[in-house]
């Protein structure tokens, strides 16, 4: 593709913004309408607690159901997202900026005291704008930062649809791209399902809304970790026996410890008394979890992101390194994560989090220091 093939392909439409927007009109009209679990988030600094309607399983469904009929209408097409992907990406680029840029004049101006919507302004324009100034922003009742992050998970699912159904529909459908298709789907299925596991992480309970989660949800999950898709429409990859046995298997256990590793530590902050593998859990200062897989390494939970994101990878073969970016991508934000919350645990829990680094001495991943 020459350079004006690709600044054609980037420029917006009005097809692909209106594609935006009913995609976000229908996530905020059926995400206040559909029953789900109404699930209290964490206690805020002044006590106070936001409800989280967790029915994006159900919204998800619906959607997929929605598109397949009116596909089969011939009302949609089931590859307008493939076939618009590049577009598609710049819209929801530039859809960041502006939500975010309105965020933090928005911010600014605000004079709200609650944890959640009090300003947090520290006088650097790049730095607010970037970080976020408002702790849970919402826009007519809608709590966006939960909002973006469902979004940004469903836009996933919806580009990987289309681009199998673009495989389908040119012949070029594979064993590596069912792979691929399967392990996504199963992961962002599971993502829904343990939906309310999601309050109670840091993104949700500390983080200001800012560019950088903004973008993350909209533009990085969906168009980044799709790359093996759009790969393998392109590139043919045959797969031995012994290779699907192998991807299959670290798909498995990244799974194992991802899901495994997240349910212990929500559990332990709904119920410090729960069970952890049958047996009482062991606690550090009445505060850090010290059983089940967080007694093996310390965050432990990343470990099994890597693998998950190895195995979406590794239907690709090993040809060339465009299929792993999200892995290698991960890799290095994992690490770079951990060592921001091994800083911020110590300043957080000082004594005790100096305990809890003796017992439990590994890091990610068992006998790594």
């Amino acid at each position: 593709m020459d350079l004006n093939n690709l600044f054609i392909s980037l420029t917006p439409s009005w097809t692909s913004v209106s594609m935006l927007i009913g995609f976000f009109l229908y996530l905020a009209t059926v995400g206040s309408i559909l029953p789900g679990k109404l699930v209290p988030g964490a206690t805020l600094s002044d006590g106070t607690r936001l409800h989280y309607r967790c029915n994006g399983l159900l919204s998800l469904l619906l959607l997929v159901l929605l598109l397949g009929v009116g596909s089969q209408m011939n009302l949609v097409s089931p590859t307008a997202i493939a076939d618009r992907g590049l577009e598609l990406l710049s819209t929801t680029l530039i859809f960041s900026v502006l939500v975010t840029l309105m965020l933090y004049l928005v911010g600014l101006n605000s004079r709200a005291k609650s944890s959640s919507l009090k300003p947090h302004v520290s006088g650097n324009l790049i730095h607010d704008w970037w970080f976020g100034i408002q702790l849970n922003p919402e826009f007519m009742g809608i709590d966006l930062k939960f909002f973006f992050v469902r979004a940004g998970m469903m836009g996933w699912l919806l580009i990987n649809l289309s681009v199998l159904a673009k495989c389908v529909v040119e012949a070029k459908l594979s064993q590596s791209m069912i792979l691929y298709q399967l392990f996504c789907g199963l992961y962002i299925l599971d993502y829904f399902f343990y939906e309310e596991f999601m309050t109670s992480t840091w993104d949700i309970i500390a983080e200001r809304l800012g560019y950088m989660l903004v973008f993350g949800d909209l533009v990085f999950i969906p168009f980044t970790f799709s790359i093996q898709g759009w790969w393998l429409l392109s590139n043919k990859v045959e797969l031995t026996t012994a290779a699907i046995i192998a991807n299959c298997l670290v798909f498995l256990i990244g799974y194992s410890v991802f899901r495994g590793a997240n349910k212990q530590k929500h559990v332990f902050k709904k119920d410090p008394k729960a069970p952890i593998w049958g047996s009482p859990p062991k606690v550090i200062g009445g505060k850090l979890l010290a059983s089940g897989y967080w007694g093996i390494a310390r965050h432990c939970n990343y470990l099994g992101d890597l693998l998950l994101a190895s195995s979406f990878s590794l239907p690709c073969g090993i040809s060339s390194v465009v299929p792993y970016f999200y892995p290698i991508y991960l890799l290095i934000l994992l690490i770079w994560r951990e060592r921001r919350d091994e800083a911020r645990c110590a300043e957080k829990y000082k004594d005790v989090w100096a305990e809890y680094r003796k017992l439990v001495p590994y890091r990610i991943l068992p006998y790594v220091y």
